[in-house]
């Protein structure tokens, strides 16, 4: 068989009869080079802060962390008893539909239209918020298109830019001094012809500031991109999170796409659920649907299965929601007491999501603190972590999470963060030569 084969595949022969032996090649070559370096656009994608923390908590095993964004409390009962059930019955073992359980999106569907307000909006269950995020990247902006953040922003947002490409291409919008996006600057932004921006995002309520936007101020937002022909993006992440007699409020559109989550109110972190709501192929002239559907398969082929079914019984359980954020109000007003010496004008959120967003005294020459420097500060000497504000585009501030403790956990915590701000402000009134560098 084989001078058939070297006579009907010549390629072969010539490759056999040319290629060096092993013990020549390895003699005579030089090391091999090593694989090839990762691409330009991860060079430029940010280290993700909550990653950074994690790793200087390991300085100080005993260290608590106020830095990442989650509650105290699992799903409901009902759900887990859902979730026990699709397992015997061997639910979660196959792929499904890669758009979501059709039950799963019909209840969303009627959820977003009896809660939200949204009409003519079809919907995609995704692996969390950030997947549903990054699915919406890759499927309304190219490379070379502009997209609006508002700093200080949600860090995995720009994170999401940056790995598809669009690094150099994002634009920083300011927020006003409530914090709130500034519709202002959009507005001229967009009226100067800026064409390549195709994208605006917003936050509500705010990840990393706690704020929550009121209707009038996305409703000018909204309009803003309707008339320029940019698209919104809201992510509605920490949508049952608001305090005070604040509202939430969600506005919709043929150029608006929708963020949703189950991981926080439900306390389904781990399940990772989240969903897109984005408009119908009749109400935007085309089907994004079937776009969204080209990343969804690539990357994740389908959510979950199992997680599917969990947040299928949760959703049904909204007063049980509702309690759990009630929990909050207490160590809400802990964390806060804890930053108040930081002075009034210094403290922002605490209106909505799990956030309270801080300015930590200026630097001796009167710039603003090194908020890395202060963060791995607290860590080491204080033992609690907070996330540094350079991380969401907005240097000498930091975030402090109230939702993952309660009870004498966040009683610990809430102390030892008063004390190492009190240290902080002290320093700074002082002003001596011989203060730590901490400050800058």
């Amino acid at each position: 068989l084989l001078p058939f084969a070297f006579t009907t595949f010549p390629a072969l022969r010539l490759h056999f009869a040319t290629f060096p032996s092993t013990a020549a090649s390895t003699s005579a070559s030089a090391p091999p080079p090593r694989p090839p370096a990762p691409p330009r656009r991860l060079h430029a994608t940010d280290t993700p802060g909550i990653a950074r923390m994690k790793e200087l908590m390991e300085r100080r095993k005993d260290a608590v962390s106020l830095a990442q964004g989650v509650v105290h409390w699992s799903p409901p009962g009902r759900a887990m008893e859902a979730a026990a059930e699709a397992l015997r019955e061997g639910k979660g073992d196959s792929y499904g539909p890669c758009e979501g359980l059709p039950e799963l999106r019909e209840a969303l569907v009627q959820k977003l239209r009896a809660k939200n307000g949204l009409t003519d909006v079809d919907v995609m269950v995704s692996s969390g918020a950030n997947q549903a995020f990054t699915n919406l990247v890759l499927t309304l902006i190219d490379a070379d298109h502009s997209a609006v953040l508002f700093a200080p922003y949600y860090f995995n947002h720009l994170m999401a830019l940056q790995m598809s490409g669009g690094a150099a291409s994002v634009e920083l919008g300011p927020r006003d001094a409530e914090m709130l996006p500034d519709a202002a600057w959009l507005e001229d932004a967009l009226a100067r012809g800026e064409e390549k921006v195709r994208m605006v995002v917003v936050v509500n309520p705010c990840n990393p500031t706690g704020v929550v936007v009121p209707r009038e101020r996305l409703e000018r937002v909204r309009e803003a991109c309707e008339r320029h022909g940019a698209w919104l993006v809201v992510d509605n992440a920490y949508e049952e999170f608001v305090y005070g007699g604040n509202e939430h409020v969600v506005v919709g559109g043929r150029h608006v796409c929708n963020v949703f989550s189950f991981s926080k109110s439900h306390g389904m972190m781990g399940w990772r659920v989240g969903y897109i709501a984005y408009p119908t192929k009749e109400s935007c002239g085309f089907d994004l649907g079937a776009e969204l559907l080209k990343i969804q398969d690539t990357i994740a082929i389908c959510p979950t299965q199992l997680s599917q079914y969990v947040a299928l019984a949760a959703m049904r359980e909204t007063d049980w929601v509702r309690s759990q954020v009630d929990t909050l109000t207490e160590t809400r007003r802990l964390i806060s007491s804890a930053l108040a010496p930081l002075g009034a004008g210094s403290l922002h959120g605490g209106a909505g999501a799990l956030y309270l967003w801080a300015r930590l005294p200026a630097a001796r020459d009167g710039g603003p603190a090194d908020d890395l420097a202060v963060a791995t500060w607290l860590i080491e000497a204080h033992g609690v972590a907070l996330i540094p504000g350079s991380s969401c585009g907005a240097p000498g501030f930091v975030r402090a999470a109230f939702g993952n403790m309660e009870g004498d956990a966040c009683v610990d915590a809430a102390g030892r963060l008063r004390r190492g701000v009190e240290e902080l402000v002290a320093w700074a009134e002082r002003g001596e030569d011989g203060v730590p560098p901490v400050l800058g």
